[in-house]
């Protein structure tokens, strides 16, 4: 058996170096079915200020952005960051930054925070520790919104099934969740902060 680790910036590189949309985010029926679902799922109309951690490409970043009045979205793929950049550079509420959570995290308050599509690239530990930082710097009814693929990938530290129980079971007293929906394919769970 291999020892997973966070899966490294280099990891990321490597698949935008091979594809500049690797996951097909912008023609994707299912990926566009699942962004709707999302925003819809989302109990506030408007949030001042809202984090996305791994932002890839921006598709999902530029629909989040008509929710928001500023918005930080991060990658660790400059690849990636670069083509977000450009397709929301009509966007002023919006800035990208480089960023390798959870070693690096923002300091500033948000009252919303999505984590699409990454739990599962981090170890349990990272993950961990991913949810504590989102925690201390989410506001009071502030809303965490957890996104994941749920089959098994061989490649990923983690399956989204764990990450969505690993955040229950740690947030357990502290968040209420607001929203479940889970179908064959994904899962969505959003939290909210008492």
């Amino acid at each position: 058996m291999t020892l997973k680790h966070t899966l490294a910036d280099h990891y990321f590189d490597d698949i935008y170096s091979a594809n500049d949309d690797p996951w097909n985010f912008t023609e994707s029926q299912y990926e566009a079915q699942k962004y709707t679902t999302t925003l819809n799922a989302l109990p506030s109309a408007h949030y001042n200020n809202a984090f996305e951690i791994g932002c890839s490409i921006g598709v999902f970043t530029e629909k989040l952005a008509a929710k928001c009045a500023r918005l930080l979205a991060v990658d660790v793929s400059d690849k990636a960051l670069a083509q977000a950049k450009k397709r929301c550079s009509y966007l002023p509420q919006v800035r990208f930054q480089k960023m390798n959570v959870p070693q690096a995290f923002p300091l500033e308050k948000f009252d919303l925070i999505v984590i699409s599509e990454v739990g599962y690239f981090f170890t349990a530990e990272d993950w961990q520790l991913t949810i504590e930082k989102a925690y201390l710097q989410l506001k009071d009814q502030g809303q965490i919104a957890l996104v994941h693929w749920l089959p098994v990938v061989h490649d990923f530290p983690q399956t989204g099934d764990e990450v969505h129980d690993a955040f229950a079971q740690l947030i357990t007293g502290k968040m209420l969740n607001r929203h479940k929906t889970e179908n064959e394919h994904y899962r969505i769970d959003i939290w909210e902060k008492y």
